[in-house]
């Protein structure tokens, strides 16, 4: 008789960082919540944040959590705060107005800079760790009028440090089909604008409702959830860079009924992703979707 084969090496433990961005109550309560990854040890970080919370960013080197408000569309109002894993010593980094809606946060680990999109502000944006030295790196229109165009929204956002490369999401109207990615350089080319680069691409269109982007640069898989209707709508999704080496990619469909899909983050160590919806729940599974679990 064989031996048994080893046992797989279990998953490390760390702990998960989300937020409630609030919508349920009347007064907007907004929170950082944290767990470890199989649900327990559940507690609120921060409570009563009434700016609509939304990206979520942890620098585990020097212990922070940042994230992005949207404040009040229509007032141009959105912010970037910090504070430390404990949830204590908030700051703000970037004030209201530096930025319109700031949604999906990330930070790139080699420059050390933090990357987000601005939905109504229709702008691709960066700035230092410490919200400094704040610039548009893409803009998808000048005109006020245009902001009330949903494709013009740029939602989720992720960087690839190693082939110089932001990718980012444009939602499109509410389950239009319309939702696209985008592909461009870290840094713009000499003498082209924010609104004016040729180094733009489309990498994916035709898409449900795209929402939030996360990156295996490892694999070279870029993930994705999308909120529009099934059967492509309420999924994660994921295209492999030798797919979109030969044009537009169609998406890998990896796991399906979600309720409006939202936030994204992946445990590359331990084969696994973390995903969350606008019902309220947080799910988990394997890479290539299996093992989906309800968390």
């Amino acid at each position: 008789m064989a031996p048994p084969p080893p046992l797989a090496p279990a998953p490390p433990v760390g702990r998960l960082y989300f937020l409630d961005v609030g919508i349920s109550t009347p007064e907007l309560n907004g929170r950082i919540l944290t767990c470890k990854p199989d649900g327990s040890d559940f507690h609120e970080l921060i409570t009563q944040i009434n700016t609509m919370p939304d990206g979520i960013a942890v620098d585990t080197v020097h212990q922070h959590i940042y994230w992005t408000n949207m404040g009040i569309p229509l007032a141009n109002d959105g912010s970037i705060q910090r504070c430390d894993l404990s949830g204590k010593n908030i700051v703000t980094i970037v004030p209201r107005g530096k930025t319109h809606t700031p949604k999906q946060l990330i930070i790139a680990p080699v420059s050390q800079k933090l990357y987000w999109s601005d939905r109504e502000g229709m702008k691709v944006m960066r700035a230092n760790m410490d919200g400094s030295d704040v610039e548009v790196l893409y803009r998808a229109s000048t005109v006020d009028s245009d902001k009330r165009l949903q494709g013009n929204w740029c939602v989720g956002i992720c960087v690839d440090e190693e082939s110089n490369n932001i990718f980012w999401s444009q939602k499109g109207p509410s389950k239009g089909n319309k939702g696209r990615i985008f592909r461009m350089g870290l840094e713009m080319i000499t003498g082209e604008s924010a609104e004016r680069r040729t180094d733009v691409q489309c990498i994916v269109d035709n898409l449900p409702e795209p929402i939030d982007l996360e990156l295996d640069s490892v694999s070279g898989t870029l993930y994705w959830t999308d909120r529009g209707d099934p059967p492509s709508g309420n999924t994660v999704n994921s295209v492999t860079f030798a797919d979109l080496t030969v044009g537009k990619a169609q998406p890998n469909i990896l796991v399906r009924k979600l309720h409006e899909g939202i936030g994204l983050a992946l445990d590359r160590e331990g084969n696994r992703m973390f995903f969350g919806d606008l019902g309220g729940s947080l799910y988990t599974s394997n890479l290539d979707g299996s093992s989906y679990i309800d968390g």
